[in-house]
């Protein structure tokens, strides 16, 4: 199924097969569009679009309103070409007018105790560095929304978690703060075009009541048949999903460099007790 279902239906452009689900509305609608697109237009972004994609961000929920992330906007080409080798040279990143790089920050609320002359200790803690990503996550999501709604194209950069302590001296982050990703943001090339790839029917994610193991993997066979047509036409060469999933996990050799990413958490600043 191509994007021109889209019109009709976001629902079964999302998943690849008929689907019927109501409400809808043009909120919905632009959830459901949601692609990564990975080449964009030179054209800069019109002005006051950062700061309308932060307030965005910042009306997202945060735990207990602290607020524990912050964003690094790269704007400057010359700074985003550096940014592009500890982002591997994934393309997106020079591409893109606007590539916003994502903090879990204890630092502030660290900074705020110490001037009051309060007790912190509970910053040193798993906890507090899950609450920091989970807020930076939350905070980008909105943002990705926001930009999709002012015809955007965005794209996740996970990749930035390959060289934390790079990009944390590049970015010159305090300690007790780290880039959880980075969303490269600009206008879409129509020449290159992305589209909606399909995912996990829903009995596979959605539980009622309790878990179902086995209801989480049914849907699975069906999946891959329509992922491989959707790769088949996007000429990407990928393997089945399951396989390629798999391969994701495979061992600490699979994981990019990120599995000694709680050293590299601690070397910044967050004990993760």
């Amino acid at each position: 199924m191509n994007d021109a279902s889209l019109a009709d239906n976001p629902f079964a452009a999302r998943y690849a097969r008929d689907f019927a689900a109501s409400p809808r509305n043009a909120v919905i609608d632009t959830l459901l569009a949601h692609r990564s697109w990975r080449a964009f237009k030179p054209d800069p972004l019109p002005a006051g679009t950062l700061e309308t994609l932060i307030a965005a961000g910042q009306s997202a929920a945060t735990s207990s309103n602290m607020q524990t992330w912050s964003v690094v906007a790269v704007e400057d080409p010359a700074r985003r070409a550096e940014l592009l080798k500890l982002g591997e040279n994934q393309k997106q990143i020079l591409e893109a007018p606007l590539v916003l790089c994502f903090v879990a920050d204890l630092s502030r609320l660290a900074a705020i105790a110490d001037r009051i002359n309060h007790k912190r200790a509970g910053l040193d803690y798993l906890e507090l560095f899950m609450v920091a990503a989970i807020d930076s996550a939350l905070a980008a999501q909105n943002v990705c929304v926001a930009a999709e709604s002012l015809a955007l194209g965005t794209c996740y950069l996970g990749v930035l978690r390959n060289h934390p302590e790079e990009v944390a001296a590049f970015l010159k982050l305090p300690p007790m703060a780290a880039v959880t990703f980075g969303l490269a943001i600009g206008f879409p090339d129509p020449k290159r075009p992305a589209n909606i790839k399909p995912r996990l029917a829903q009995g596979s994610v959605l539980h009622r009541e309790t878990y179902d193991a086995a209801q989480a993997l049914a849907p699975v066979a069906d999946y891959e048949v329509a992922l491989d047509a959707f790769n088949k036409r996007e000429r990407n060469g990928q393997p089945l999903w399951g396989l390629r999933s798999s391969a994701r996990v495979a061992g600490p050799e699979s994981l990019s460099g990120r599995d000694r990413l709680k050293f590299a958490l601690r070397q910044l600043g967050f004990p993760l007790l």
